[in-house]
């Protein structure tokens, strides 16, 4: 019987599909051969660019590749606003312009550690159910905040008769773009919604390397991760998930082991030993 399939398969998602679409695309390829296909991180309908398809046994590793931050490239339409935060929603003029250093100014605020409201349209859940859905039905209730990091937020062309603005967005994981832009907006007084949004990039894995039929293995997809080698004994002792010595000059939370440079499973670091939390079946 022929190996199940297993790795990251980086695609370039365009507009006007849902990342389901593009899971289920894939699971139809000869690639994916009926492995369980899911993803990493969720574009929205309008929103193109990067998005990681995880094939068979990389689906369980699911949680390590969406906490890695990603990168933007976004435009913003100042002095109007939108009920989504982007051209899907009910458009509204705000009769106000933003200035060049009134813009900057707002970005330049913006960078760093800063609590963001989660837009009504996320897929979030309060009280057990998604946002959106609550905000379908008129429920009048208080979005969570959210902690995220902005690393950078770039003016890239700032065409002020037409109130564009061109950005590149470096963030944390969790970060809504959307409401981001919306922020930027009203810091700089003229309001604004994100025209346009490309992931260019999450981690290592970059725009430019997508489109191929090469799934990227395991052990590399996961190399942000400090690695740690194991002996044959060591291996059949995690694969039944119990801890390794550390053996580790890391103070990384996560760590993958690996034996003959394949992944055998990740661990966490507890007590001074290494505990797989995730591990991949012998």
């Amino acid at each position: 019987m022929a190996s199940v399939p297993s790795g990251v398969l980086p695609v370039a998602k365009p507009a006007g599909v849902t990342s389901h679409d593009v899971v289920d695309r894939v699971r139809r390829l000869p690639i994916a051969r009926g492995a369980k296909v899911g993803h990493a991180g969720t574009l929205d309908p309008f929103a193109t660019g990067l998005l990681l398809v995880l094939v068979g046994h990389a689906t369980r590793f699911q949680r390590f590749l969406m906490s890695l931050p990603k990168t933007y490239a976004a435009t913003a339409h100042l002095g109007a606003v939108s009920d989504t935060g982007d051209p899907t929603g009910a458009l509204t003029t705000t009769g106000r312009r933003a200035s060049d250093s009134a813009l900057r100014a707002a970005a330049s605020g913006l960078v760093g550690e800063i609590d963001q409201r989660v837009p009504l349209t996320s897929a979030v859940k309060v009280g057990g159910e998604r946002l959106y859905r609550k905000a379908r039905r008129g429920e009048a209730f208080e979005t969570p905040v959210r902690r995220v990091r902005i690393s950078r937020l770039e003016i890239v062309c700032f065409d002020e008769s037409e109130q564009r603005v061109d950005l590149v967005v470096e963030c944390s994981s969790g970060t809504y773009v959307r409401q981001l832009v919306a922020d930027l907006g009203e810091a700089a007084g003229a309001g604004a919604y994100c025209e346009a949004l490309e992931r260019t990039a999450i981690g290592s894995f970059r725009l430019e390397d997508a489109g191929g039929d090469r799934l990227v293995p395991l052990a590399e997809a996961l190399s942000f991760l400090p690695e740690r080698p194991l002996d044959p004994d060591e291996e059949r002792i995690a694969r039944s998930g119990r801890p390794v010595e550390n053996g580790v000059d890391s103070h990384a939370a996560n760590v993958r082991l690996t034996a003959g440079g394949e992944l055998v499973a990740v661990a966490e670091r507890r007590d001074g030993v290494l505990k797989p939390v995730t591990v991949i079946p012998g």
